[in-house]
């Protein structure tokens, strides 16, 4: 049975967006900012639709008609596991290539199908990319890491390429964001039970961005012309002491009690820890701002406060 429905026909004047991974946080936000400027936003669901808007599709096992797609100024792929998620056993490290690598694959054909009107892909990565780097400053132009989740992002970056040459295709490699449901949950819990303190050695540098600069920045690169990797991190660097710091200052709460690299690995799993805690990255975002875009909030500092203004 045919499980795909035709979007819901817009008037000529009005853009469309197509956004896959629609009920996720960046996703959410993303759709909401559109939507509230006028931006027609199509959703594609792993259900039967609701509302107009939404499509239904079932990437991995259903081809998606590219129908679903043409006359959209861009499809934004944002589906992908939570690597928040632990602990990280052999079925979930296959979850969390596959959960990414499907979706993107089925756009790609889809816009691969329009030929030249095809829409802009803009295909969802990580800074995770680089892996740990100590003391390099990465950007676009850097070469991947050799860690779990870079051969993740690698992979999930050449699954949105087969989109073709025919589409300006971008990959947006994201920093962790600095919201309540992203990077802080786990440590807003540490901090508020006066628990937080250097995570390793503390002065790894933790490439962030807020939320409402993902946002912006997928934004401009919509109504852009950019192509290729785009970093997704904030201009100013930032250590994992100076993120914690900034969340202990403005909750009024100590930053005292350490937790070693050792600790870390046994409660999470090695890679695990060294991946989302103790990698080293200074994640520049040259791209993004050689295309004119200007950041919100340009410090860890300023991102903190912004994300947590209702416990000041």
């Amino acid at each position: 049975m045919d499980t795909q429905s035709t979007p819901a026909p817009q008037p000529r004047h009005v853009p469309r967006v197509v956004i896959s991974g629609a009920s996720g946080l960046i996703g959410g936000a993303l759709a909401r900012s559109l939507e509230a400027d006028g931006v027609a936003v199509t959703r594609l669901v792993r259900r039967a639709p609701r509302r107009p808007n939404e499509v239904e599709w079932r990437p991995g096992d259903e081809p998606l008609d590219p129908e679903t797609l043409a006359g959209a100024r861009a499809v934004v792929c944002l589906n992908g596991a939570s690597i928040g998620r632990l602990p990280w056993s052999p079925a979930y490290r296959t979850a969390l290539l596959e959960s990414r690598i499907a979706p993107t694959r089925t756009l790609a054909a889809a816009i691969r199908a329009l030929g030249a009107e095809a829409p802009a892909f803009l295909s969802a990565s990580a800074v995770g990319y680089y892996g740990d780097r100590p003391g390099e400053r990465l950007t676009e132009a850097s070469d991947p890491g050799s860690t779990f989740l870079a051969e993740i992002c690698v992979a999930w970056e050449h699954a949105a390429l087969e989109a073709g040459s025919e589409a300006r295709v971008v990959l947006l490699r994201t920093a962790p964001l600095i919201d309540r449901g992203g990077v802080l949950k786990p440590l807003l819990l540490l901090t508020r039970l006066g628990l937080s303190g250097p995570l390793g050695g503390g002065r790894q540098r933790w490439p962030w961005i807020s939320l409402a600069d993902e946002v912006r920045a997928i934004r401009h690169l919509i109504d852009g012309d950019v192509s290729g990797p785009v970093n997704l991190t904030g201009p100013t660097p930032a250590t994992a002491n100076d993120t914690g710091r900034a969340i202990a200052r403005t909750l009024r709460r100590p930053f005292l009690i350490p937790a070693p690299a050792w600790a870390l690995r046994l409660v999470l799993g090695r890679d695990a820890a060294d991946a989302l805690l103790l990698s080293d990255a200074e994640v520049a975002p040259d791209a993004l701002l050689a295309s004119g875009f200007r950041f919100t909030h340009r410090t860890v500092e300023e991102a903190v406060d912004a994300a947590l203004v209702s416990d000041r």
